[in-house]
């Protein structure tokens, strides 16, 4: 039975626009991480650098030492995880430790290198819509058409990826809600969803405690909603993002969002009677191979997490259509 993925947050950084570093120390980020495997979450996405507006870069060493132990332990107990970072030499070693999945917010704009490390270790790989890094990226909203421009933009990445020796079945596609979008220019996204869809590739949304959900959901004094007070709003987009198709919802708090994408499935396959849905999911735990997950949504594209790098897997990764 096909339904959209659901992946948690484990934010190993002390300045976290979310949950300001309620997670920093790396036995509570595992155990926060297994605390999310058990409300629901596919994949866990395990990032040591804050990317909130502001925000400056640490040292790699810094971000090393928060990812990597925690990366280890939760993929030694059988958790699908994804790493989230843009240098590729966090990625490299994430990977050896067990992550599946880069999640790059910058889409390989940030460290050239990055693409090479994707193509070489075959993990799928999360292109995000980017224009800058954190302290400069909402002077960087400037758009004609935001979702002509995201499209046209990650297109072209998709095209530089490709010529670095990714393959497109490793690839699946963010919009960037937030990222150089500060307010009402990341409804029109999440409205015309499917134009992103259109390139082909499964798409990631993001859109878990942002700032354009608290503006939406402002007091009467127009005082934005604090990030821990947005997660009923982000269920809702979950929802929406589901039933327009999305591969996978990044999400904070997963239970609720674990539960919409099953609604979303269950009243999909009853709209369509007769119809194959032409999807597994499945997760082995403590075997060599870990998770396996198809996901198709309802555009059929897929994309599989199987065998851990360097175990001898025919592919690590594929995202088909």
């Amino acid at each position: 039975m096909g339904r959209t993925l659901v992946m948690g947050v484990v934010n190993v950084t002390p300045d976290s626009f979310s949950d300001g570093g309620a997670w920093y120390e790396p036995d509570a980020a595992v155990a926060h991480g297994r605390e999310l495997l058990g409300e629901g979450a596919d994949i866990l996405d395990v990032g040591g650098e804050s990317t909130r507006p502001g925000a400056t870069r640490v040292p790699v060493e810094a971000e090393l030492a928060r990812v990597l132990p925690v990366v280890s332990a939760l993929a030694a107990g059988g958790a699908v995880v994804s790493v989230d970072t843009t240098r590729a030499v966090v990625a490299e070693q994430a990977v050896a430790a067990g992550a599946r999945i880069v999640n790059d917010v910058s889409g390989g704009l940030a460290d050239p290198a990055m693409a090479d490390v994707v193509a070489r270790t075959g993990v799928a790989y999360v292109c995000m819509h980017w224009r800058g890094h954190a302290d400069v990226m909402d002077d960087l909203e400037e758009y004609d058409d935001v979702v002509t421009d995201v499209r046209d933009e990650l297109a072209a990445r998709v095209t530089a990826l490709l010529a670095a020796g990714v393959r497109s079945d490793q690839l699946v596609l963010d919009p960037g809600l937030g990222f150089s979008k500060s307010g009402a220019s990341n409804w029109p996204l999440l409205a015309r969803l499917g134009e992103l869809e259109e390139l082909g590739l499964p798409v990631l949304v993001g859109a878990s405690r942002k700032r354009f959900l608290g503006h939406l959901l402002a007091r009467s004094d127009g005082r934005p909603v604090p990030p821990l007070l947005r997660d009923d709003a982000t269920a809702a987009v979950t929802t929406l993002a589901a039933a327009a198709g999305a591969w996978c919802v990044r999400v904070h708090s997963v239970r609720a969002s674990a539960d919409a994408v099953r609604v979303v499935a269950a009243w999909s396959r009853a709209g369509r009677t007769g119809a194959e849905s032409g999807t597994t999911i499945g997760t082995e735990t403590g075997t060599e191979t870990g998770a396996e997950i198809d996901t198709r949504t309802g555009t059929g594209t897929a994309v599989e997490v199987g065998a851990r790098p360097g175990t001898g897997g025919d592919s690590t990764a594929r995202a088909t259509t």
